[in-house]
């Protein structure tokens, strides 16, 4: 009963991670998955979210009406870096490659010459402990993993149940006869983008709370989403669980006992070996 109670907030801290994760590789998944675009500026997406939650409620604007406005900026970022960029270069992946990582320097160059390389901290909207049997847990934590799992299942169900999600997989697999149909292609890859961007701003801004917000915050983020897409596949929404599961869960329990360092290489050791078992992803498109 006491090792049950010793590891209970190790593994709710490892599951708060984990859909934290999940929003941000989802996001990803939206772009690469169904677009077909490695955006490398995903991170600093992250980022702006974060930073656009701390600016606001530094205004005073209450902590989670700030967190839905950032989600709404990022995503209006991601709706111009569609029209400018990523429309233009959808049919050239490597040119894709390159302008998103120039952008991801310039967005981070960016937020250095606004406000400093310098990290900042941002008081959790609620400071107060849930009782739960005979542990006590922070609130905002339980509070973000209610939040980040009604927004993964929302968005699940988006894809899975609505005429928008039923346009955007038609526009996804079949371009030509999409077009055809009628479907406007252009507008729903736009708006697909803008939606992988606004999840990722939304992660940002939930996130922000417990961790340092500085300009490079993002490529902490961006490589365990890429690395639990190619585990659990980029082919459904299931493997992206799955996935954000085997990698967030093992780099947050691992870093209870290994050095960051040594966390990260046993990951990256197990996700080589799932990739070399599975090279298409560990969940089979349906």
């Amino acid at each position: 009963m006491d090792a049950m109670i010793a590891w209970a907030p190790l593994l709710l801290d490892a599951l708060s991670f984990v859909l934290v994760l999940a929003l941000v590789s989802l996001g990803l998944v939206v772009i690469f998955g169904l677009l077909g675009v490695i955006n490398l500026a995903h991170g600093e997406l992250f980022m702006l979210g974060a930073y656009a939650v701390a600016l606001a409620v530094g205004w005073g604007v209450p902590f989670w009406l700030a967190a839905a406005l950032a989600a709404l900026a990022v995503g209006a970022v991601g709706w111009l870096i569609s029209a400018v960029l990523i429309e233009r270069l959808a049919a050239r992946p490597l040119d894709t490659i390159l302008a998103t990582w120039g952008l991801a320097i310039a967005l981070r160059q960016g937020v250095v010459l606004a406000f400093g390389p310098q990290s900042r901290n941002l008081d959790a909207p609620t400071d107060a402990d849930v009782v739960l049997g005979a542990i006590s847990y922070p609130a905002y934590r339980l509070y973000l993993m209610a939040l980040a799992a009604t927004v993964l299942i929302a968005t699940l169900l988006l894809f899975a149940r609505t005429r928008f999600g039923l346009t955007a997989r038609a526009a996804m697999a079949r371009p030509d006869m999409a077009a055809a149909l009628g479907i406007d292609v252009r507008r729903v890859w736009r708006r697909t983008f803008v939606l992988g961007a606004a999840l990722a701003g939304l992660a940002g801004a939930l996130i922000a709370p417990l961790i340092s917000v500085d300009p490079y915050m993002g490529l902490g983020f961006l490589v365990p989403a890429f690395l639990s897409i190619l585990v659990g596949g980029s082919a459904s929404f299931a493997g992206v669980l799955v996935g954000t599961g085997i990698v967030g869960g093992a780099d947050s329990l691992l870093g209870h006992w290994l050095s960051p360092l040594a966390a990260q290489i046993v990951v990256f050791v197990v996700a080589v070996l799932a990739i070399r078992v599975r090279p298409t992803g560990l969940v089979r498109a349906p």
